[in-house]
């Protein structure tokens, strides 16, 4: 079985070695998803650019955070549900609001739920978002424009949520009190 390197600024290849120290700068430390995606510089690169892009949407950080979280609760990605779980919690959403999120539930406030619909059918459809869900999107409140934008929070999650099964990401320790299991292997624990 493959095995990945979790790198640090000194140890990381040329490429990855600024992306890493900005990443420490900002965060305070090198979060684990970018240690290990340092492995692949363009990787880490193009995972850096889509999340900041991301964060220069329309939507509201906590919007960013319902997109944010709809795609990794349904990639079932641990590390990212528990990581954004605290990032939500910043941006204003409330307990409820992301317990549901992590769950795959509906949430309370409509125009948030209409969000988390919509992201849910662009993943689970592959963009073939029907009808029906895109004009409940559009009536929220929210624009073709925005129906646009979440497309990157898709990108992004995918190459995180993707690269953190592939590379066994564990949790950084900021996440010790949101830390989730995925249904899946709440099914196979269960059994």
């Amino acid at each position: 079985m493959a095995t990945f390197p979790t790198h640090t600024p000194e140890t990381a290849p040329e490429a990855a070695r600024p992306i890493l120290a900005g990443a420490k700068a900002g965060w305070g430390f090198v979060p684990n998803l970018h240690a290990k995606l340092a492995e692949a510089p363009v990787t880490l690169e193009a995972y850096g650019h889509l999340f900041d892009a991301f964060g220069k949407t329309s939507l509201t950080p906590a919007e960013q955070q319902v997109a944010y979280l709809t795609v990794s609760a349904i990639h079932e990605c641990e590390y990212c549900v528990s990581g954004h779980s605290v990032l939500a919690q910043g941006a204003g959403l409330d307990a409820a609001t992301i317990e549901a999120l992590r769950e795959g539930g509906r949430l309370a406030d409509a125009k948030l739920e209409a969000l988390r619909a919509y992201t849910a059918a662009l993943v689970n459809l592959r963009g073939r978002v029907p009808p029906r869900v895109l004009q409940d999107f559009l009536d929220a409140g929210y624009t073709s424009r925005q129906a646009l934008e979440v497309l990157v929070a898709v990108a992004a999650k995918t190459i995180s949520n993707y690269a953190n099964h592939l590379t066994g990401t564990p949790l950084d320790g900021f996440m010790a009190k949101t830390a989730w299991v995925a249904p899946s292997r709440r099914a196979r624990a269960a059994a």
